[in-house]
């Protein structure tokens, strides 16, 4: 004899399919918010993390000059020429920017290395303006307005800063800004083992 399912009972097991996509959707938003509220966001891992940096060309700030010459643009091919190197990802309109600022000044006068900013979605004059007010640490300043290249790297938001080792590959991600104390326990450690590395 077989059984009838009532309209009770199928409406029912409709009802719990319906509902478990978004209960698993919830749970994944849960754990993506736990991560980005809980601990330290510089810690963030990335997949880069030893492989060269990404295929990408960044041209140069519109009417950025420095003594009169133009401040040139850069591409990935310039950050494998033997020389450790880090690069800054930051925007006009960024508070975090504007805080780390002072702190990138003294990175390259403490470290010697050359420093390439990326301008990411900006506007040309919004970018000047920020740096003749802060202050120009880059060797050169790279503009990225529609915001791929950033994709690219694997940026989360602004700022974040990559050191790259003489041959071209990310050695060290930081996610937000630097403060001074991720200056000395981080960023300069890291640009220092780049740098015994790449005189092995």
């Amino acid at each position: 004899m077989s059984e009838t399912v009532g309209p009770s009972s199928s409406g029912a097991g409709r009802h719990r399919w319906a509902i478990a996509p978004l209960l698993i959707f919830a749970a994944i938003a849960a754990l993506f918010a736990f991560a980005l509220t809980s601990g330290d966001p510089s810690k963030l891992p990335s997949a880069l993390i030893g492989r060269p940096v990404p295929q990408t060309v960044f041209p140069p700030l519109e009417g950025l000059t420095d003594k009169g010459q133009p401040v040139p643009g850069f591409a990935a091919t310039d950050l494998a020429r033997g020389r450790v190197s880090v690069v800054n990802f930051w925007a006009s309109w960024c508070v975090p920017c504007i805080e780390e600022h002072p702190l990138l000044i003294a990175l390259r006068e403490r470290s010697g290395v050359e420093i390439y900013g990326v301008n990411y979605k900006d506007q040309p004059e919004a970018g000047r303006r920020f740096l003749g007010r802060y202050g120009n640490p880059f060797t050169a300043v790279g503009v990225d307005r529609a915001g791929r290249n950033a994709i690219e790297w694997g940026v989360y938001g602004m700022p974040e800063t990559f050191v790259i080792d003489g041959q071209g590959r990310i050695a060290y991600k930081h996610v937000g800004p630097i403060s001074k104390e991720s200056l000395e326990k981080t960023l300069l450690p890291a640009i220092a083992a780049a740098q015994k590395t790449a005189q092995k």
